[in-house]
C-alpha cells in the first residue's frame, strides 16, 4: 500500500446548524489538491505516458505543486514547479523537502508561469500536468469528492441549499457543483474569489493573499453554471481562519477561512432552508509566515 492510496473519504463536519465543511486538510499532504494531482498522475501512468525517471512539471500557487512533488517522490519521478514569488515560505520549503526543483516568477504574473511551464515541457519532453485546463481535474472531483458528499448528505439526512467553493483552477466547483445539482436542483452553486482580484465578477486581476484561489483567470470555471459569486478580502479571510483555530480547534489555511466566511455571509443574506456545504481546503501550518 502507498500513502497515495489513502486520498479522500474525508469527513463532512458540522460547523453550525447551517454550515457543513468537507475536511480536505486530512488528505496526505494536507490539502484538497491531492485528489486531482493523483488522478492526473494515475491516468498518465495507466496510459503509459509516465514512466519512472520521467519529469513532471506544473505552474502553481502552491498546494497542487506540493501534491505533485509528493507524488513524484513517492513514485520515482523528477518534479519541476513554477510558482509566484509571493507564496508562503512554508510552501516553498515543503516543495524543496519533497525534492522538487522550484522556479519562481514575479508575483501577479501567473500567465508567465503557465507559459514558462508550457515551454519547458515542450523543450525538454516533460509531462505537462496542465491543471488549469485539464478536464481530469474536474473528473477527479466528480468521481470522488462529489460522490462522497452525496453519500454523506444521505447518511446524515440533509438536503444542501448551496455549495460554496473558492475557485483557483475551478476543478472543485465544476466537479462537485453540477453533480450535486442533479440531485438537489434548487441548490445554489456559489463561487468565492478574492475581493482584490474579482475576475469572475467582471473585475481586473490583482494581488491578494488568499493563496490557492484567484489566480487571475476563470480557467475551468463555466460561469453559466455558477449561480452566485461572493468576494472576500484577504484580511477578512485571515481573520476567519484564525478564529476557526481559536473557536473550533481547526487550524486551517487562508482559503478555508474565506470559504467559511462566504458560507456565513450566504446564510445571513439568504436564510436558506437547508444547510450549505463548503471546504476546509488545507492546513494552517502552510501559512505560519503570513497568517
Amino acid at each position: 500500500m502507498k500513502l497515495s492510496d489513502n486520498i479522500g473519504v474525508t469527513p463532512l463536519l458540522k460547523i453550525s446548524d447551517k454550515i457543513y465543511a468537507k475536511v480536505e486538510l486530512l488528505n496526505p499532504t494536507g490539502s484538497i489538491k491531492d485528489r486531482p494531482a493523483s488522478y492526473i498522475i494515475n491516468v498518465a501512468e495507466k496510459q503509459g505516458i509516465l514512466k519512472p525517471g520521467d519529469t513532471i512539471c506544473e505552474a502553481t500557487s502552491g498546494n497542487m505543486g506540493v501534491s505533485f512533488a509528493w507524488l513524484a517522490a513517492e513514485r520515482g519521478y523528477k518534479c519541476v514547479i513554477i510558482m509566484p514569488n509571493n507564496m508562503s515560505m512554508e510552501r516553498k520549503k515543503t516543495l524543496e523537502l519533497y525534492g522538487a526543483e522550484l522556479i519562481e516568477v514575479e508575483a501577479g504574473a501567473f500567465d508567465d508561469a503557465i507559459s514558462l511551464r508550457d515551454k519547458m515541457c515542450e523543450d525538454n519532453g516533460w509531462f505537462n500536468c496542465n491543471q488549469f485546463n485539464n478536464p481530469l481535474n474536474i473528473e477527479s472531483h466528480k468521481e470522488g469528492t462529489a460522490v462522497e458528499i452525496l453519500h454523506q448528505c444521505k447518511n446524515i439526512c440533509i438536503e444542501p441549499s448551496a455549495l460554496i467553493s473558492g475557485t483557483g483552477t475551478g476543478g472543485t466547483i465544476m466537479g462537485v457543483g453540477p453533480l450535486l445539482k442533479m440531485y438537489y436542483p434548487n441548490m445554489d452553486i456559489v463561487a468565492v474569489e478574492p475581493e482584490e482580484s474579482p475576475v469572475m465578477s467582471g473585475g481586473e486581476p490583482g494581488l491578494h493573499g488568499i493563496q490557492g484561489i484567484g489566480d487571475g483567470s476563470k480557467f475551468l470555471v463555466d460561469l453559466t453554471v455558477v449561480d452566485k459569486i461572493i468576494t472576500i478580502s484577504t484580511e477578512d479571510a485571515k481573520l476567519r481562519a484564525r478564529k476557526l483555530a481559536k473557536e473550533h480547534g481547526m487550524f486551517v489555511g487562508i482559503s478555508a477561512g474565506s470559504n467559511i466566511l462566504a458560507a456565513e455571509r450566504y446564510v445571513e443574506k439568504y436564510n436558506p432552508n437547508g444547510p450549505v456545504i463548503t471546504f476546509l481546503c488545507d492546513r494552517g501550518d502552510r501559512y505560519f509566515s503570513c497568517l
